[in-house]
């Protein structure tokens, strides 16, 4: 057998191969020392077969071989004995946009074994205008940053040109070019509006945007009417772009705003995704089979259609969530404005307690006060009453419910971030089940230290991978390792079009991650969200080795990621150019 020649080896068990070059003496590999290898680990591929003992070696940025590695051939060496080593996890849904400004290790889900950050639930960094921009330095609280960028691809680039140590990329946001074209009315867009819109979405997607994102229970997101989400979404349809949304419900119409989003895939043409899918509210639990059958059926008709989630039976967002959006037109200047005139603080209050008509209430889908956990201020003389649940807080103050929210929003500067206890358990283990499920955080990318410690947050910050990987997967077998991997890797990769991310496979980037599935654990709790997760020992992303025996590095591994269309952009243009082909903050 030629020592030089590509072969492949056949998995245990598994239809997949493992492509790898052999090496011996004399061999050009031989010649060419590598930069990393991993040893002795169980190497799953991403794909969801069965793993194979191997050492996978790194050249560069990519994965040049994977097999007996001669010993003594790379000058940093990683010992897996005992451990899986796998494709580095793909987080669907992180907030870390402000965070890694602040400190780029991204060290809550870097110790996760997350290695690509994926951005845009409806908000978007960019395109930013003036006003837009002096905004976003208006509403900073505890994390200050200077907004130096316009554009989605120019904050991208800042990003990496700062450091990171993980990869980010995102999708252009759909309330982001609203307000761009129109500010934050609650009308329908003209025609010259819906053009600029459009426009707006064709120039990110070319600077490397993945798609449009959408959240439709907020302002002004809430304002769009399907046919403009048709529209911003049939820009996108030519870029090799998806449409990925937090629906207009997730609770009382959820079924109606299933409809809507399968109705944008099919007139759109393109795929479409449901940001973390939840039954929000108890009276809504029951849905769950009638929903699934609702978006197989989609799927066995044609609709490319798939879901995420995370790992918890509690959302965060802020007090928006608990009042109409009529009252939040304009911005919170003139939303909290609006509070304190006597008649519209009533009218309020009576729809909050009141079944909603048109818009979401998470304050009624909680079930009361008790399931409201206040999280973060920004108000230093709030901070306080961090941790307390809405009952002990209107109690300690004498005031209703709503009356708290209403006084909270206008004392604190800001909408509020709240945990709202909202799905069942049982739900959450049945969601976790679907082979089209994939995964991410909902939340930041931060470090209980510095800047970080002056609020709280939600434990998914901190453990939403390893609590899958952990609890649902070696704990209670849900679902097996290798298909958990596949649905943090290679699947997510191939839904965003991130062509050669998402496998252990030669010549893919070397997105790594290595941990003990016997042991990986999130300690992360609503008492004491700030506790990192345990069992990821070793993680590298585009070959460089960021984490190691569970501390980081120090080193910036990390790159801003293109989308699809960025192979039409200019030359020049701010995005790091890799090989991938035509790839103010609401969360819940």
């Amino acid at each position: 057998m030629s020592l030089d020649r590509r072969t492949t080896v056949k998995l245990l068990g598994g239809a997949a191969l493992y492509p790898f070059a052999l090496s011996g003496t004399g061999s050009a590999a031989n010649e060419q020392p590598y930069d990393l290898v991993v040893r002795n680990g169980l190497v799953y591929d991403g794909l969801g077969g069965q793993p194979v003992h191997a050492d996978v070696a790194v050249r560069g940025d990519r994965i040049a071989m994977i097999g007996a590695v001669p010993d003594r051939s790379a000058r940093i060496e990683i010992d897996a004995h005992g451990r899986a080593v796998a494709p580095g996890f793909i987080n669907m849904l992180s907030w870390a946009t402000e965070s890694l400004l602040i400190d780029g290790r991204g060290l809550s889900d870097l110790k996760q074994g997350v290695t690509t950050q994926i951005f845009g639930e409806g908000w978007s960094m960019g395109p930013l205008n003036p006003e837009m921009r002096a905004e976003m330095v208006r509403q900073q609280t505890d994390l200050k940053f200077d907004v130096n960028w316009t554009s989605l691809g120019e904050y991208l680039a800042a990003l990496q040109s700062r450091g990171i140590a993980q990869n980010v990329a995102s999708f252009i946001g759909a309330a982001t070019v609203r307000i761009h074209a129109m500010g934050q009315v609650n009308r329908k867009a003209t025609t010259a509006e819906l053009a600029t819109m459009q426009r707006l979405v064709r120039e990110a997607m070319m600077d490397g945007a993945l798609g449009v994102g959408s959240s439709l229970i907020y302002a002004p997101g809430n304002y769009a009417d399907t046919e403009e989400l048709i529209a911003l979404a049939q820009a996108a349809a030519p870029y090799g772009g998806r449409y990925i949304s937090h629906m207009r419900s997730e609770g009382d119409r959820i079924e109606a705003a299933l409809d809507e989003l399968i109705r944008i895939g099919r007139e759109a043409r393109i795929p479409v995704e449901i940001y973390h899918l939840k039954l929000a509210g108890r009276e809504n639990w029951h849905k769950f089979d009638r929903v699934i059958a609702q978006i197989d059926a989609a799927r066995q008709s044609g609709v490319d259609i798939v879901a995420n989630m995370y790992t918890y039976t509690a959302g965060a967002t802020g007090f928006d969530a608990a009042m109409p959006p009529w009252v939040q037109e304009g911005g919170y200047q003139q939303w909290a404005e609006r509070l304190r005139n006597p008649e519209i603080r009533a009218r309020v209050i009576d729809e909050m307690r009141n079944a909603p008509e048109g818009w979401e209430n998470l304050y009624r889908a909680a079930g009361g006060p008790d399931n409201l956990l206040l999280i973060g201020f920004g108000n230093p003389v709030l901070k306080p009453l961090t941790g307390m649940t809405l009952t002990q807080v209107a109690a300690l103050r004498g005031t209703s419910p709503e009356d708290t929210i209403i006084d909270l929003v206008i004392e604190d500067g800001t909408r509020v971030q709240v945990a709202y206890f909202l799905m069942s358990e049982e739900n959450v283990r049945k969601q976790i089940q679907l082979p089209w499920m994939t995964f991410g955080s909902d939340a930041e990318a931060a470090a209980p230290e510095g800047a970080f410690l002056l609020s709280s947050t939600h434990p998914r910050a901190y453990g939403n991978f390893a609590r899958l990987l952990g609890r649902y997967v070696r704990d209670e077998r849900l679902i097996t390792l290798a298909d958990a991997i596949r649905r943090l890797t290679s699947l997510p990769a191939a839904n965003l079009g991130l062509v050669d991310r998402g496998r252990i496979a030669v010549g893919y980037h070397a997105d790594i991650t290595v941990f003990d599935p016997d042991t990986i654990t999130d300690h992360a709790t609503f008492a004491n969200p700030q506790r990192y997760a345990t069992g990821v020992s070793d993680v590298v992303v585009n070959g460089v080795h960021v984490l190691q025996d569970g501390n980081p590095t120090g080193a910036h591994g990390g790159r801003a990621v293109r989308g699809r269309g960025a192979i039409s952009a200019p030359a020049g243009a701010v995005l790091h150019q890799t090989s991938t082909p035509p790839s103010l903050i609401p969360r819940s």
